[in-house]
């Protein structure tokens, strides 16, 4: 099982509960496929770089998880059918992506830029 990564953006016009809706059927689409959930982060409403579908702003969500390749292919094939979707962007991790991913979850990086500040 690979390491994977994916950050997708539904469209600002979803109330809170059709967003989180939204997102519990894609974590439930890579459950199915086997695949582990790692982590879960909702960034919430951000302004877009540039507009996408005549939208300024859109909600971000990543997932984290291990799964097998092909898992992928279906996981895409869902954020295609799905309206909801503006953008979506899976990678693959590698194993200094999945240490740095560790390390920003535990406030590793916080902690040092406090240290910092203090000498």
């Amino acid at each position: 099982m690979n390491n994977y990564e994916t950050v997708f953006i539904l469209t600002p016009v979803l109330s809170d509960e059709q967003m989180k809706d939204a997102v519990g059927k894609f974590e439930q689409v890579i459950i199915e496929t086997g695949a582990e959930i790692v982590n879960k982060e909702l960034w919430g409403l951000r302004k877009l770089a540039y507009p996408i579908q005549h939208k300024s702003t859109g909600f971000y969500n990543l997932i984290e998880f291990k799964a097998d390749p092909a898992a992928i292919a279906t996981l895409e094939l869902a954020y295609k059918r799905d309206e909801r979707i503006m953008r979506f962007l899976t990678t693959a991790l590698d194993k200094h992506a999945v240490e740095y991913n560790a390390r920003r979850k535990s406030g590793a990086f916080k902690k040092a830029k406090k240290e910092e500040a203090a000498s």
